[in-house]
């Protein structure tokens, strides 16, 4: 591993927001490495205090005093300009790399980066890349954007020439990455607070694959009309997957009790092998294709694919099971666009239960905006919907949309729908609601979940 960019260990790297998902890792790979480390973060949390075990200074609350003796500073694209710690950076001239350039060097490091970009579903296809790894013994360098069992959280440290990540398209980040192989799961209107329209997020991904060297890969979805356009103008190698459509295809599909699906894998009409996964949802096939394409660029036995893919039971919040209580069976889903919650829904009605019940909370003003009248389509497969106020993460309130205004929306398409207001207002709900053979499911970005983790504790 190498990192040109730092050439001395004794220099000092802080992290603004160092107990977020993405640059936890980042941190982690450098205490690896022998570098000192040091960050802040608003709260305190099981990711900041493992990072403080690895021997990071570790501060509660951003304050300028924070910087002592620093030589770099990492932040994010979420960290406010007028940030205390940021502004001190700058008055004392000391050199400032966002979160997305900084691991673009790091990827500079490894010979083989992997870099899982989409609209959807990067956290379960880099999750499954990494079983698919671990299971060959590459000793990959990891950076999930969940907590995944395999590694015992969103990181691991490996000492090889493999890194693997997920690429976010947000504000380009992905751009400054340094892939030898790139995945475009899908391409859908998103984060429409930075790009124009879905043409702009289109040629933010062909900008994506171009910076993808001649000799390394870029796999598509072979469905995706606006990502098959990219592969076919791809100037490097090129792999595509889909049900019916790409190299790489799933046939003979049977799905069990639990929704999880059984199929043949073929490659180029020619049988290479079945397999049987242990998570539901047709969503997941592709997913599952989509790894298998890695595996296969990585020249990775079969048997280490079957087996990589078999012990995949999701990231956190990924449909991951709560809990059971009187007969209910309690999930949480980390979806939050329309395309993600019909995929849930979709795989939540495989599932043996009487009725469903979605606890749903919209993730961002500009999100519910600009997506509104997708919203209002999303939810066909519930039973009811109950809606929370919306989830606010990096925006403030300025009027522009309200869950209350979404509801009547939603009402007016014949979807049984009720606004709920807090937490507690939504689990006193559903209790007086969900009975034996229900299936209540939480779903959204933000802090959704414990609305079924205080029905479970009632």
């Amino acid at each position: 591993m190498s990192f040109n960019f730092i050439k001395d260990k004794n220099k000092k790297v802080h992290f603004i927001g160092i107990g977020g998902i993405s640059m936890s890792g980042l941190a982690a790979v450098l205490l690896r490495e022998g570098y000192k480390v040091s960050g802040s973060d608003a709260k305190e949390s099981e990711i900041t205090n493992r990072l403080k075990n690895e021997g990071a200074e570790i501060y509660i609350g951003h304050d300028s005093s924070n910087l002592k003796d620093v030589d770099l500073v990492v932040y994010t694209v979420a960290i406010p300009s007028d940030n205390p710690e940021l502004l001190e950076a700058q008055r004392k001239n000391i050199i400032l790399m966002d979160r997305a350039e900084f691991l673009g060097k790091i990827m500079l490091g490894h010979k083989y980066g992997v870099a899982v970009a989409g609209t959807h579903g990067k956290t379960t296809c880099t999750s499954m890349v990494s079983h698919i790894t671990l299971k060959a013994h590459l000793d990959p360098t990891i950076l999930v954007g969940g907590d995944l069992d395999a590694i015992n959280g969103n990181f691991r440290v490996g000492n090889s020439e493999y890194f693997i990540t997920e690429a976010c398209e947000y504000k380009e980040s992905f751009l400054k990455f340094s892939p030898f192989i790139g995945i475009i799961l899908n391409i859908d209107a998103d984060h429409l607070d930075y790009y124009r329209d879905i043409n702009h997020i289109q040629e933010t991904f062909e900008k994506f694959a171009s910076i993808i060297p001649s000799n390394g890969y870029l796999v598509g979805y072979a469905d995706d009309e606006r990502v098959m356009s990219i592969i076919n103008n791809a100037k490097c190698n090129i792999l595509s997957y889909g049900i019916e459509k790409g190299n790489i295809t799933a046939k003979n599909i049977t799905f069990n009790v639990n929704g999880c699906a059984t199929f043949d894998v073929f490659k180029d009409n020619s049988k290479m092998f079945s397999i049987s996964l242990n998570v539901p949802g047709k969503h997941n096939i592709l997913n599952a294709l989509s790894s298998i394409c890695i595996g296969i660029i990585l020249e990775i036995p079969e048997k280490d694919i079957i087996d990589g893919l078999s012990a995949f039971k999701n990231a956190h919040k990924r449909f991951e099971l709560k809990g059971h209580k009187s007969g209910i069976t309690v999930i949480d889903d980390y979806a939050h666009h329309p395309a993600e919650i019909k995929a849930t829904l979709s795989t939540a009605k495989k599932i043996p239960h009487k009725s469903v019940y979605c606890v749903f909370q919209p993730h961002t003003y500009t999100r519910t905006k600009s997506l509104f009248s997708d919203f209002t389509e999303a939810f066909n497969d519930a039973d009811e919907l109950i809606l929370m106020d919306i989830y606010a993460a990096r925006e403030k309130n300025t009027g522009l949309v309200t869950s209350d205004e979404l509801g009547e929306a939603i009402r007016a398409k014949g979807i049984h729908c009720v606004n709920v207001h807090s937490h507690e207002e939504a689990v006193k709900y559903v209790k007086g609601k969900v009975s034996d053979g229900d299936l209540l499911i939480t779903v959204g970005a933000g802090d959704v979940v414990k609305v079924g983790e205080l029905f479970l504790e009632e």
